[in-house]
C-alpha cells in the first residue's frame, strides 16, 4: 500500500508529470506506438484477411502462421531485432506489429468467412461481382468480429510497448526499466498504474464502438 501511495504521490508531482521527460509525454509517445503498430497491421491484416476469408482458401496456412506469431516471445523478438536493427525505434515497432497482426488478421477473416451463406448467395443470386459482394456483404457482416481483433491487438501492443524502452527507444516503459536500475519501486508502480489506466480506457472505448457497430450491422451478423 506504502507503494501505491508513493507512485500517487509520484504521478501528482508537477516535476514528473511535464516536459519531454514528463508522464504525460511519455504517455503520449506510449500511446503513438500503440497507434502506428496497429495501423500498420490492420493496413496488413485486413486485406490479406478479407481474401482468405471470401476466396475460403489457405485457411490452414493462415490459422498456423498467426498461432506461431502468437506463440513467440515479445522480448526475444525485441532483442532479435534490436541486434539485426541497432538501438532505436524500428525494432520494437517490427516487434509490435508482428504481435498485432495475427488478431487484426484472424477477425478479418473470420468475420468475413462466418457472413451468412444464405446473405452472401442472395447477393451472388442478384448478380453481383465478387468484389462486390466481399465489400457489400461480407465486410459490413463481419465488421464486429474485425472489430474484435483490433481491439485485442490495440490492448495486446499497448501492455506490451514498455518493451520499447528496453532498445533505447521512449514509452511508458523508460520509468519501467529506469525504475529498476535505481530501485526506485513508486516510479515502476506509477508507470504501471498509467498503462493499466490507458488499457481500461481504450478497452471501454472500444466497448462502446462496439455496441454503435452493432446497432448498424443487420440482423444475422456473426457474434465475436
Amino acid at each position: 500500500m506504502s507503494y501505491l501511495v508513493a507512485a500517487l504521490q509520484w504521478l501528482s508531482d508537477p516535476a514528473n508529470m511535464s516536459g519531454p521527460n514528463g508522464w504525460q509525454a511519455r504517455m503520449a509517445e506510449h500511446l503513438w506506438y500503440t497507434a502506428v503498430a496497429t495501423v500498420v497491421a490492420c493496413v496488413i491484416g485486413i486485406p490479406l484477411g478479407y481474401a482468405v476469408g471470401h476466396a475460403h482458401r489457405f485457411r490452414t496456412v493462415i490459422v498456423s502462421s498467426t498461432g506461431a506469431a502468437r506463440a513467440l516471445p515479445t522480448l526475444g523478438v525485441v532483442t532479435l531485432f534490436g541486434l539485426l536493427l541497432g538501438i532505436g525505434l524500428d525494432a520494437p515497432m517490427l516487434a509490435f506489429v508482428l504481435l498485432a497482426l495475427p488478431s487484426v488478421l484472424a477477425g478479418a477473416y473470420a468475420g468475413v468467412e462466418g457472413a451468412p451463406r444464405d446473405s452472401v448467395d442472395a447477393a451472388r443470386a442478384m448478380g453481383m461481382t465478387e468484389w462486390q459482394i466481399l465489400t457489400r456483404v461480407e465486410a459490413p457482416l463481419g465488421m464486429p468480429l474485425l472489430l474484435g481483433g483490433v481491439r485485442s491487438a490495440v490492448l495486446q501492443v499497448l501492455a506490451t510497448a514498455t518493451l520499447a524502452a528496453y532498445v533505447g527507444a521512449g514509452g511508458l516503459g523508460r520509468f519501467l526499466f529506469l525504475g529498476l536500475k535505481t530501485q526506485n519501486y513508486p516510479m515502476m508502480v506509477a508507470s504501471s498504474l498509467v498503462v493499466m489506466g490507458l488499457a481500461i480506457v481504450l478497452d471501454l472505448a472500444f466497448e462502446v464502438v462496439d455496441r454503435l457497430v452493432r446497432r448498424s450491422v443487420p440482423a444475422g451478423a456473426p457474434a465475436s
